[in-house]
């Protein structure tokens, strides 16, 4: 980890060295045509590379956090899908065991909406207690034992829908502990850097519009810096991830439904 430390740093250096010096060995070899009496060309030049990285790398970034944060939204469609499901093949069971089902589904959506997600958002993490019920589902439609082919069906059902919300909730945990990595972290600072310190090298006057122009755009900046930070954790932040499956769901589970 410390050779990986070091090589970090080093690499970017070594970079800005080989820059340096392509860029006057270049100088001495460049035809005379080639040659700009005054700066502004290449000041110009830098300030739209620097630019153009600010934009990759946010807009990298975003794609990447955005994807995760859909993803970890479907997910919870599937899993909130998959209960359903098993609410419904209940009904087809025993009587008792049925019953005693529909319910052991019932509470475990009614947990994971109000004490999980709340658990996902301070923590990081998934609730036991959610898993705790969610296992107790699984139990009850295991212990179900008959011939007959309609309760067959719909154990089976029910043990397949099961699979599915196991699968999702797993997908869920990862997504709960997700973080972009830091290396797109330093990358956007750095590019945001260089972005904020190009206002200096354009060698713009200072006056009471060039102050205003300069303020909305380190606004600009800071928004999309923002969005990005709200987008790192699909459950935590300002941006989480909505319980809108589950408590669709839930309605369906309502007595009667």
């Amino acid at each position: 980890m410390a050779l990986d430390s070091i090589v970090s740093m080093v690499v970017p250096v070594l970079f800005a060295g080989v820059a340096v010096a392509v860029f006057l060995v270049g100088d001495r070899l460049r035809p005379e045509s080639w040659r700009h009496e005054d700066e502004e060309s290449g000041h110009s030049f830098v300030l739209d590379l620097v630019n153009m990285f600010f934009a990759a790398v946010v807009a990298f970034v975003v794609v990447i956090a955005w994807q995760e944060y859909d993803n970890a939204h479907a997910h919870t469609v599937d899993e909130a899908k998959a209960l359903i499901e098993v609410h419904t093949a209940a009904a087809d069971l025993p009587e008792a065991e049925g019953s005693r089902v529909r319910e052991l589904v019932r509470d475990y959506t009614a947990e994971v909406m109000s004490g999980e997600w709340a658990v996902m958002a301070d923590e990081g993490r998934l609730s036991a207690a959610a898993q705790e019920r969610l296992d107790k589902v699984g139990a009850a439609v295991e212990a179900v034992r008959s011939t007959d082919p309609v309760v067959v069906a719909a154990r089976t059902d029910a043990l397949d829908a099961l699979d599915t919300v196991f699968e999702a909730r797993f997908e869920r945990a990862l997504a709960a502990e997700y973080h972009l990595p830091r290396f797109l972290f330093l990358a956007l600072w750095l590019a945001t850097a260089m972005l904020l310190c190009g206002t200096v090298l354009s060698g713009v006057v200072v006056t009471r519009r060039s102050v205003i122009m300069t303020a909305l755009f380190g606004l600009v900046v800071g928004g999309v810096i923002i969005a990005v930070y709200q987008l790192d954790q699909p459950f935590s932040g300002a941006n989480v991830v909505p319980m809108d499956a589950f408590e669709l769901a839930f309605t369906r589970f309502e007595p009667g439904e």
